[in-house]
């Protein structure tokens, strides 16, 4: 999975990011760089701020600092951003399938007024890429946690992003949908040449699968190899071992 990428070197630049609410220090001065066709773990214990990391870069947190992408010719532009939640909230005794998720979310006519052949080719596309176009007239209620996981990372690659962000799911998920999970995130990595920044609580599949590894409490303690990053004592510290 590691050293797969091309000549192309576009980079984000997560430049002196902080989030504070009144009093309370989310985080504060968090700087790194992710490179196309890597994948990047964000790791760190519950309160570190990881989640809230995810969603400043996404422009939905307040904070400071700045979000600096530069394409393969160094062209300075404004990044095309996915996202993956860590759940999606929703009545799982409803009848809305696959296709109508996707269906409400690339259209801005409501549903039912859009032919559904419109979009079914487009909506194969994307699942294929995630291995999940069997699923498309399957009830989201009827899918389970991994296949969920799935027609989500799906979702997120309409437009495809220059970059990817995965909060991880860390319920309703099996071992074998995880494992599925981290290496169609390696594989999107190498084919579309996308970064990947992944919070992950599964320290196996980071040194199986991650490019670089982030170690975040509050601030960045260390950034490198998965193996520098967890054979540090700052890991050791943080996590009692």
């Amino acid at each position: 999975m590691k050293n797969h990428h091309n000549n192309k070197l576009c980079e984000t630049k997560v430049e002196n990011f902080g989030v504070q609410v009144g009093d309370l220090v989310i985080f504060q001065d968090v700087n790194f760089t992710l490179t196309c066709g890597e994948l990047t773990a964000l790791i760190g214990p519950n309160g570190a701020g990881k989640s809230t990391l995810l969603k400043s870069i996404l422009g939905e947190v307040e904070h400071t600092g700045n979000l600096n992408y530069f394409d393969a010719k160094g062209k300075h532009l404004k990044p095309i951003i996915g996202y993956v939640p860590q759940t999606l909230k929703f009545d799982t005794t409803s009848p809305t399938s696959v296709l109508d998720l996707f269906m409400a979310c690339l259209t801005w006519k409501p549903a039912w007024l859009f032919p559904a052949k419109f979009l079914r080719e487009r909506v194969i596309k994307n699942l294929s890429r995630v291995k999940a176009e069997h699923l498309i007239y399957r009830r989201l209620g009827a899918l389970s946690g991994g296949e969920l996981q799935r027609v989500l990372l799906a979702l997120a690659l309409d437009p495809l992003p220059d970059l990817l962000l995965l909060d991880e799911p860390v319920s309703g998920v099996d071992v074998a949908g995880l494992e599925i999970f981290y290496e169609l995130a390696a594989e999107l990595c190498a084919e579309e040449d996308m970064a990947i920044l992944l919070i992950s609580h599964d320290l196996e599949r980071v040194k199986k699968y991650a490019d670089q590894v982030i170690l975040l409490n509050k601030r960045v303690l260390k950034i490198g190899k998965a193996d520098e990053v967890l054979n540090n004592e700052k890991w050791i510290m943080n996590n009692g071992k």
